[in-house]
This record gives structure tokens, C-alpha cells and sequence, in this order.
């Protein structure tokens, strides 16, 4: 076998490998020959049928199966002569074998994995929140829990923000309705924010019964590509204004949140656990997103063509998973197009490799005590923690996960021992994602 390599891009390679087809012959041969051992044939008895007709019938199958195999087997030996790192999957292109040929030429496109050469770190500043959650917080939380559990009743006076509003309502544009413009029996929570402020604002201050028109443009950046930037005209009949009842902080409140006897003491700690840990999560998370991100800005990487293309793929096979589960039918040869995911594929595929080069460069694996301990924090939040944990050492798919995980941390305390770090208390309903 020889092969011959040159480089047609910054990643793409492409080999040139050829093979004595008298390899091919003989590999043919020795194939037909253990088929004439066992191939059933009629008019002949089991391993005596001869090998001039089992060439005749199955020599062209054998022949093509021999090619394929040399071929892959040939590219895998080429390139590990070549101590080549091979990203994707190549794409073969064979010359035809004419008669009296003696070698079998084929070439083999392919990308390589990039160098990468994770960059200074010295100078970035990463913002590290601070936040300890204290009975302020647990207070706070329990309020929101109420709202969340809150009943309504109907009210004659004029909607205020944290009333429910049921209402019909009829958008146009140019006269004309659009996708979503109109709904009947609505119910809408005001000051929720899901509306646009300026439908919000209109409805501040209706009664039940009243009906009104007026006109709003939708924003430039609307999610709907139809109506962004238009101007609308909407007509709006509440049919009923129902002002929210909190449940009081009791006994029976406790019990809905899993407190067995109700000990208000006890249901306190329990959210106050909770409230720790989801806390602690998103303080890890909003560092390890700036630690990311300044990753991949002081690196300089070009992602294999491939490897965006195939996480673009795994990207929207999970875009259809997730519109299926929310009852959404997207027939299958109706593509989700591949530019929605480009950029979140590039990212990805740049973090996983530069990644990868700082936890093998820094020896940042994940410790057998790291994912126990991870482990059994998780477990905390469950009224049976030994179980939980044993559920996870009973998968090593649920472990790999974990493991994952852990790798993330050590690369994140990593990059921060190196980083310019500033601690800075956050607030908490904004760390928490609360609508004040």
C-alpha cells in the first residue's frame, strides 16, 4: 500500500492510497473458497459445490465486499502511518478496476482535528455573584409559592397587575387578521409580562363588561417575522376581572408542600434547603458561562466543517423531540432549517474542543470523591437520599453525567485561578428571575 497526503484548506486533507489489486484477487479467492465450504446451492450436496460456480454466482458481490473492506482498512492504516486525527467521516472516491489493472487507486477527503492552544487568560475579568440566602429570601419565596397556588375571585372594579382578566379580543392589520390575532375567553394574568406592554397598558384600569379599541405597533424584533415592525389594530371585550386570593402561610399549606404534620418550623427549613441549593446552582451557572465564553474568546479555533454539520443535525433532531412533545406535528420532510442551529453548533463544537485540550493538558478529570459528592448533594433533595444515590451507581450513563459535570467545575476553577476575579452581590430576585 502507498498513500500520498496533501493539504487542500486549513483542515482539509485529502490521501491518495493505492493497493495492489493482486491483495484484492487473493482476498477474493480465499473468500470464495470458505462460501464453497458451506453455500447451498441446488443440485449439490453441502460443501461440494465447486468454486468455478460459486464464482460465477457470487464472485461480483465478494469483489465488491473485498474493495469496501480494503478501502476502509487501508484509509484506517494510512492514517494512523500519517498520525493523523481524523474528524468526521471522509468522503471516498474510487477509480474503477479496468481489466489487466494492477493496482486499486482510491482517494479519501477528510477534515483533521485543529490545533488548540487555549489563550491567555491573565487578562480576563470574570464577575463572580454573591448571594447567601437568609430569611428575607425564604419570605420572599414562600410569596411567590402563594401566588403560584393563588384561587380567584370575580371583582367589580377596575383591573390592577395580579388580576385575571378573561377577554375576547380581535387583531387586524390592513384590515386583515393574522396567525394569533384573535382568541376567545382568554384568560390573561396582568403584569405578568407575557403580553406586549402596550396590550398591557390598554387593559389597566377595564371593568368587566367593557369593550375598547386601540392601536399598537409591534416591535422590530417581534418573534413573528409577519408582524414585526406593523402597525395593528385591536378590539378588546372583558368579559370578567377576578382578583387573586393568596392561601394563608398555615398548617394545610405546609402539608401542600409535602410537610406531612404541617410544622410551619419545619416547612421554613425545607424551603430554606431548597432555596440554598437552587441559589448555589445558578451562581455556578452564571460563572460558568462567563468562564465559557471567555474560553472561546481568547482562543483562536476554526471548527471542522464536519463536526458543525453534525451537531447541527443532533440539534434538530432535538428541535423535532421537543415541538412533538409540546404536540406540535412537523412532518418529517419539512426541514427545521440548519442555519437556526449554526451558531449554537459552532459554539459547541469549539467549547467541546478546547475543552477537551485543557482537561487533558491539566490532568482536570473527574475524582471518584468529587462524584460522590455531587452525588449526594443531588440525592439531598429527596425524601429518600441513600436510595437516589444508589440509582445513580446503578447507571454508568447517569454517572457519566455527573462526571461531566464535575469536569466543567474543575475547568471552571481552573480558568478562575488564572482570571481576574471580582466578587459582586447580586440581587435576589434577579439571580432568581422574579418579576417584582
Amino acid at each position: 500500500m502507498q498513500a500520498n497526503l496533501e493539504s487542500i484548506g486549513l483542515l482539509e486533507r485529502r490521501l491518495s492510497v493505492t493497493v495492489p489489486v493482486a491483495e484484492i484477487d487473493g482476498e477474493v479467492e480465499n473468500r470464495l473458497k470458505r462460501m464453497s465450504r458451506t453455500v447451498k446451492m441446488h443440485g449439490f450436496r453441502p460443501g461440494k459445490v465447486p468454486l468455478k460456480v460459486v464464482a460465477q454466482q457470487y464472485a461480483s458481490q465478494v469483489r465488491q465486499e473485498v474493495i469496501g473492506d480494503t478501502l476502509e482498512r487501508s484509509f484506517g492504516d494510512a492514517v494512523r502511518q500519517q498520525n493523523l486525527k481524523v474528524a468526521g467521516y471522509p468522503r471516498f472516491e474510487a477509480k474503477p478496476l479496468t481489466e489487466g489493472a494492477l493496482e486499486f487507486e482510491y482517494s479519501a477527503t477528510f477534515e483533521v482535528y485543529p490545533e488548540v492552544a487555549p489563550g491567555d487568560l491573565s487578562q480576563v475579568k470574570i464577575v463572580r455573584p454573591l448571594l447567601t440566602p437568609g430569611e428575607a429570601e425564604v419570605d420572599r419565596t414562600l410569596d411567590i409559592m402563594r401566588r403560584q397556588r393563588a384561587s380567584f375571585e370575580a371583582v367589580d372594579r377596575a383591573a390592577e397587575n395580579g388580576d385575571r382578566l378573561t377577554l375576547d379580543y380581535k387583531g387586524t392589520i390592513d384590515g386583515n387578521e393574522f396567525a394569533g390575532s384573535s382568541a376567545q375567553a382568554s384568560a390573561v394574568l396582568l403584569g405578568e409580562g407575557r403580553l406586549l406592554p402596550d396590550f398591557e397598558r390598554q387593559l389597566a384600569g377595564m371593568k368587566g363588561g367593557e369593550s375598547k379599541a386601540f392601536e399598537l405597533r409591534f416591535p422590530d424584533d417581534y418573534h413573528g417575522r409577519e408582524v414585526a415592525g406593523r402597525d395593528a389594530r385591536f378590539e378588546v371585550a372583558v368579559k370578567e376581572v377576578a382578583a387573586a386570593r393568596l392561601p394563608e402561610i398555615d398548617a394545610e399549606f405546609a402539608r401542600k408542600l409535602g410537610v406531612a404534620d404541617g410544622d410551619l418550623t419545619k416547612m421554613r427549613q425545607e424551603v430554606r434547603e431548597n432555596l440554598e441549593r437552587e441559589v448555589r446552582m445558578r451562581l455556578k451557572n452564571r460563572v460558568k458561562d462567563q468562564v465559557m465564553q471567555a474560553l472561546l474568546d481568547v482562543t483562536r479555533l476554526e471548527a471542522p466543517k464536519s463536526l458543525v454539520e453534525a451537531e447541527i443535525q443532533r440539534l434538530q433532531a432535538l428541535a423535532r423531540q421537543d415541538l412533538a412533545a409540546r404536540g406540535v406535528a412537523v412532518k418529517n420532510d419539512i426541514p427545521i432549517p440548519g442555519q437556526m442551529f449554526e451558531q449554537q453548533a459552532r459554539r459547541r463544537v469549539g467549547l467541546g474542543l478546547i475543552l477537551g485540550e485543557v482537561v487533558k493538558a491539566n490532568a482536570l478529570y473527574a475524582k471518584p470523591e468529587q462524584v460522590r459528592a455531587v452525588v449526594e448533594e443531588q440525592a439531598q433533595s429527596y425524601e429518600k437520599p441513600e436510595e437516589v444515590v444508589k440509582w445513580f451507581y446503578a447507571s454508568p450513563e447517569r454517572l457519566r453525567e455527573i462526571e461531566s459535570g464535575v469536569v466543567e467545575e474543575n475547568v471552571v476553577a481552573w480558568v478562575l485561578g488564572r482570571a481576574q476575579v471580582e466578587d459582586k452581590p447580586v440581587d435576589f430576585d434577579e439571580l432568581m428571575g422574579h418579576r417584582k
